[in-house]
């Protein structure tokens, strides 16, 4: 009898994007997106991700110490009702949290929760930008969790939050570590003053990153946005109108389904896990990594332009250690 190929063995999951308005009201977000986990639990969702700190509205457009008080601690009041919600559904959950640590210690955190409401892992936010609208070092300390993957009943899932997504060091250390599916819970948006073709194109900009890393990794890429006008008082201008667009893209990088730029929606998209594999052997990028030559990746700028990385053999060569030529 013919061996059972392992990624025919690969399971098919379905994969929840929750792509909702954020209001004020911590109380009435968590309804909403709880009302919305049903919905795609409902629809045979396996895992479902909400967008990041969806539990209000996007507090970072300002400075103000006030909204520390908008912090909770980890396991808390999100993570009890997420996790309940979990184990009654019989599916994963991964939620975005303005997570309190310590006094004067916060971090823009994700947990996944697996099918029996367990926090199977958390990770805190790596790069913080700080632009204007997103002034994210105010709030948050840059995580110290590293790059992980968390095993589920839904796979081997890693979460990375909005701005990691620019990074591809970022994908490539959680694919490293396990990831068949990375995560992006995330709240990007369009300054009202901002021109139409610089819109567009930093929404192109957006999708085709996060699609490379699928391709690269020979991952699924899930980026889950919030959607809708904000204003927050002390905030500059008129604003951000988060641009939706939540996508799933698998690791050719071909989109599987999108939601719209300027509504809610909930989408259950099927993922075939035997596509990592697959993927992964035809084109076998962690294979040909060149591991041994990466080492001005290390660093924050390689200042000599005439610099290259050496490989361990030749750094011992030109400072002698190789013992060639000594008596």
């Amino acid at each position: 009898m013919e061996a059972v190929k392992p990624q025919d063995r690969a399971p098919t999951r379905r994969v929840g994007v929750v792509q909702m308005r954020c209001e004020p009201d911590p109380a009435r977000n968590l309804r909403h997106a709880q009302d919305a986990i049903g919905d795609a639990a409902r629809e045979g969702a396996d895992v479902v991700c909400l967008p990041e700190l969806f539990r209000t509205t996007y507090l970072c457009q300002s400075e103000d110490p006030s909204r520390f008080d908008w912090a909770e601690p980890i396991p808390g009041p999100s993570t009890e009702a997420l996790s309940k919600q979990a184990a009654d559904l019989g599916i994963s959950i991964v939620g975005s949290l303005f997570e309190r640590r310590a006094a004067g210690l916060y971090h823009n955190t994700a947990v996944v929760l697996d099918a029996e409401g367990r926090l199977a892992g958390r990770y805190r936010k790596m790069h913080i930008p700080d632009d204007p609208l997103y002034y994210e070092k105010f709030y948050f300390t840059p995580g110290d969790l590293g790059f992980q993957a968390h095993r589920t009943e839904a796979g081997m899932l890693g979460v990375l939050v909005c701005w990691d997504q620019w990074f591809p060091e970022a994908a490539r250390a959680t694919a490293l570590a396990g990831a068949e599916m990375l995560f992006y819970p995330t709240a990007i948006g369009w300054q009202f003053d901002e021109g139409e073709e610089i819109d567009g194109s930093q929404r192109e900009a957006w999708k085709t990153i996060q699609r490379s890393h699928a391709i690269a990794n020979g991952a699924f890429v899930i980026a889950v946005n919030r959607v809708g006008h904000e204003t927050l008082e002390g905030a500059e201008g008129d604003g951000i109108r988060f641009w939706g667009s939540s996508f799933v893209s698998d690791p050719f990088g071909r989109i599987l389904a999108t939601a719209p730029d300027d509504d809610e929606a909930v989408l259950v998209v099927e993922c075939d896990l035997g596509k990592v594999e697959r993927t992964r052997r035809d084109w076998p990028f962690l294979r040909d990594r060149r591991i041994d030559a990466y080492q001005a990746i290390g660093q924050r700028f390689v200042d000599e332009p005439s610099a290259r990385s050496k490989t361990p053999a030749e750094r011992r060569a030109a400072t002698g250690e190789d013992g060639a030529g000594s008596l």
